[in-house]
């Protein structure tokens, strides 16, 4: 089994789908959210974008916790950029990632829904789509619609690691 990272903009269910199919494949899970440095979880409670100087450490670190699990691990990490994309697969040859697809508005609707449980305010919402670069046309990349149901989900994604993507 091979990595995989579940990726997207905020609110887009990284975690809970990450989590969820983690526990379906018996591998670890690596919240990326947990490794942030506190600089970087202070600006983003007051709203203010993390700069690519500020993720560079955050990504090589999260890259050492996937080459810390040779055997395969569950990361869920916004990897809004393809060159962010690029660090992690530096550390873990084969890496797949898995794309939530969602609309602005969803993604807004569901940060604020859990305003005061996470760390990210909706006033960061925009940035994260600027950000974006789809990954759609990369190698090892599943694009799935974040709206469907956790239960879809966990079975479209456990069906596509268990193919050769390669």
């Amino acid at each position: 089994m091979k990595s995989v990272v579940f990726m997207g903009v905020a609110g887009c269910g990284k975690s809970s789908l990450g989590a969820a199919v983690a526990q379906a494949l018996r591998l670890p899970l690596i919240e990326g959210d947990d490794f942030h440095s506190e600089q970087s979880k202070e600006m983003m409670r007051n709203g203010v974008p993390l700069t690519d100087a500020l993720r560079a450490g955050w990504l090589e670190t999260l890259g050492q916790q996937l080459q810390a699990h040779p055997t395969g691990a569950v990361l869920t990490c916004s990897a809004l950029k393809r060159s962010y994309r690029d660090v992690l697969r530096r550390h873990a040859p084969g890496l797949r990632f898995v794309f939530l697809a969602i609309s602005p508005p969803e993604a807004l609707r569901r940060v604020a829904a859990r305003a005061g449980e996470h760390l990210f305010p909706t006033s960061l919402v925009d940035s994260q789509f600027a950000t974006l670069e789809s990954p759609v046309d990369e190698a090892g990349v599943l694009a799935v619609d974040a709206t469907l149901s956790l239960s879809r989900l966990v079975t479209d994604v456990t069906d596509w690691l268990s193919k050769d993507t390669e």
